[in-house]
């Protein structure tokens, strides 16, 4: 199947690893012209350069972007739009807020995790409309976790601000609806990532057992037996906001191998 997006303007937030850069890469090897983005140039650098070797597609930059900087936000879209004269997609992507119960947080942390895990999402839609609005078409996908689905112990800061991004993508699902643009909410399960193995690292410190134990049971509870690997959580996303998907809006999608039993 030909995904339709060779040449697409496409924006990652978030990529220097993990997901974001999985997601990055597959982009590449459609052929689409990605820009990369994260508050590490040097990381950036030596992602782009993988990418680039691993796919052969040499339209993939990067720019500088802290998430919670509006202005690093608007100086990202309109990279993307000078470079490669538009925006098509838009990938929003964030680092995940700390761990912890309700009485760990202070009102600082509960703002500091409402703009990293909210309104920059919020921002980043708000930069890239007017491209996407004057072309008649685009697609945005938001990057959350399975609590959209149900909560996780420990993460309250995470399940709030995640289950608003939900309720965002469906609002501007029935708003943008018109103007042919397209956005659509994905969360992972346990996808083998450098945040996955921290929380693990948590969970195991807490009670006092090894990494492995934790992984190992954790593993017991997913039906398909193993964590995802990046790369398979980045190819629905990829799906979700190529020429494939014309029709599939408003909606979330979780990619956990079975884990999640919510309806």
């Amino acid at each position: 199947m030909d995904l339709g997006l060779k040449g697409k303007s496409v924006i990652v937030m978030a990529a220097s690893k993990g997901l974001g850069k999985a997601t990055a890469s597959q982009f590449a090897q459609e052929g689409a012209h990605v820009v990369v983005s994260s508050r590490n140039e040097e990381d950036l650098r030596a992602v782009v350069a993988e990418i680039q070797e691993s796919t052969s597609n040499h339209n993939v930059t990067y720019k500088t972007c802290d998430v919670t900087n509006p202005n690093d936000i608007k100086g990202l879209v309109q990279f993307a739009a000078d470079k490669h004269g538009t925006v098509d997609v838009l990938v929003n992507n964030a680092g995940g807020p700390p761990a912890g119960g309700f009485e760990n947080f202070d009102d600082v942390a509960w703002q500091n995790a409402f703009e990293l895990n909210l309104l920059s999402f919020v921002r980043a839609i708000r930069e890239v409309l007017p491209y996407m609005q004057n072309q008649q078409r685009g697609h945005i996908i938001n990057f959350t976790s399975s609590s959209i689905k149900q909560t996780l112990d420990n993460l309250i800061l995470s399940n709030t601000f995640r289950a608003g991004v939900v309720g965002l993508a469906k609002s501007l699902s029935q708003e943008l609806a018109k103007d042919n643009i397209l956005i659509n909410t994905i969360g992972p399960g346990r996808i083998a990532t450098e945040r996955v193995a921290h929380l693990d690292k948590i969970r195991a410190d807490k009670l006092g057992v090894s990494y492995e134990e934790i992984k190992t049971s954790t593993e017991a509870s997913i039906p398909m037996r193993r964590y995802g690997k990046p790369e398979e959580f980045a190819k629905q996303a990829v799906f979700l906001c190529s020429s494939a998907n014309t029709y599939v809006t408003g909606q979330t999608l979780l990619v956990d191998g079975g884990l999640v039993k919510a309806l």
